[in-house]
């Protein structure tokens, strides 16, 4: 019988799911519902294969939730509850402004530091345009919320046409706290008004911690350091904290799951016991990836992936197809080219191709990064309901 040449690579497919609810058996719903995807749908399942489940619904079937009054608790007890420097946070109601409710609840007042033109993660406060016309420098020049107006007035969000500067003043004061509003990029500006700092930036917070204790800080903390334990039962995350958190209720968010390297191997043992096959399990946030028109980057978690099975480890080790064709193998073509690359793909016996020409081009990331990107835009952030996602063939190349 003659054996077909497979005609399809990568594909990603939504699991739908039940909605998930605190206590609910999410190694069990899950693994049921790629296997029942699998027998409706009519595929099969492979070695190799990867499924995702999104850190939502592990925080949720595990009640990782935590209020604004727990919050406050925290941020009183480990920052004094007196001026607090609340600096560089990313501009998101869904991300951060339910945090700053309950920091502003455990304050007398709040000095709010905005990095500019823009926040970490690529939110627009302003224009670079603006920026170079005022003949303003943002890397040393510390503006005051009066300042900042008479230079750039009212600057609204392009998709959210939110004022920030307005809301996330307007949001401390309704919680108690007087607020003083500044804007720099230097972290140890912050210190010219209080010696107490709350740093909100996520992927640079060691480095602005380092950088505020070395200029005489007198407390210091991080968004991974509040709610860090559980505070009154709360919701917490040993290792992360607020950062990865988002809004739940106006008065409470749900937090990055806690701990779940036992779930992935959990599903991946069920999905071994229902079909012998070596599938990879994941969990996965928000994908890395940058949007070209508002410049904002995704990754606004901590890390995309904050718990994998043991074979997602690592990077890709791919050589760069059109790099052979054009280069080792120009002057051949049809199936004597095919059989060319096949043969020096086949070639690879698994030590590093970094450095080689034939893999420049290739994406140097980490699997993790790239799947959980794949998975992300595959599941989206609305409604469509397929908070797990089946990856298969993503291991596959040319050859197979």
């Amino acid at each position: 019988m003659e054996i077909k040449e497979r005609r399809v690579g990568t594909v990603s497919r939504g699991i739908r799911c039940p909605i998930i609810r605190q206590g609910d058996d999410l190694a069990a719903i899950v693994s049921d519902s790629v296997l029942e995807a699998a027998e409706i749908e009519g595929f099969s399942l492979n070695d190799r294969d990867v499924v995702s489940i999104t850190e939502s619904i592990v925080a949720r079937a595990q009640g990782n939730y935590a209020s604004v009054d727990a919050i406050a608790a925290d941020v009183k007890a480990k920052l004094g509850g007196e001026t607090i420097g609340v600096i560089f946070p990313i501009l998101s109601r869904n991300r951060f402004a339910i945090c700053l409710r309950g920091i502003a609840k455990g304050a007398k007042k709040i000095v709010l530091m905005l990095s500019y033109p823009s926040d970490e993660v690529g939110n627009e406060l302003v224009s670079l345009d603006k920026i170079d016309d005022a003949g303003v420098n943002p890397y040393c020049d510390v503006l005051s919320l009066e300042k900042y107006r008479e230079l750039f007035g009212v600057n609204k969000h392009p998709f959210t046409g939110i004022d920030y500067v307005e809301y996330y003043g307007n949001l401390i004061k309704e919680s108690g706290a007087e607020v003083e509003i500044i804007f720099a990029n230097q972290a140890k500006a912050i210190l010219d008004y209080t010696d107490c700092v709350l740093t909100c930036d996520i992927h640079t917070r060691a480095r602005t911690k380092r950088i505020l204790k070395a200029a005489g800080a007198k407390v210091v903390c991080g968004l991974d350091d509040i709610l860090n334990a559980p505070v009154n039962g709360s919701g917490y995350n040993e290792k992360y904290g607020l950062l990865g958190s988002n809004k739940s209720t106006e008065d409470s968010i749900k937090l990055f799951p806690k701990e779940c390297k036992d779930l992935v191997l959990n599903i991946q043992k069920r999905l071994f016991d229902a079909t012998g096959k070596h599938i990879e399990v994941m969990v996965y946030g928000d994908g890395a990836f940058k949007d070209p028109q508002g410049k904002i980057w995704e990754l606004a978690d901590p890390v995309v992936s904050p718990a994998f099975t043991d074979g997602l480890v690592g990077t890709p080790n791919e050589l760069k197809l059109k790099y052979l064709a054009d280069n080792d193998f120009k002057d051949l073509s049809g199936e004597e080219l095919k059989k060319a690359i096949s043969d020096s793909i086949k070639a690879k016996d698994g030590s590093s191709l970094v450095g080689n020409m034939a893999a420049q081009g290739t994406t140097p990331r980490q699997l993790t990064d790239l799947i959980g990107s794949l998975c992300d835009l595959t599941s989206g952030s609305g409604d469509k309901g397929t908070p797990v996602v089946l990856v298969q063939g993503y291991f596959d190349n040319y050859t197979n």
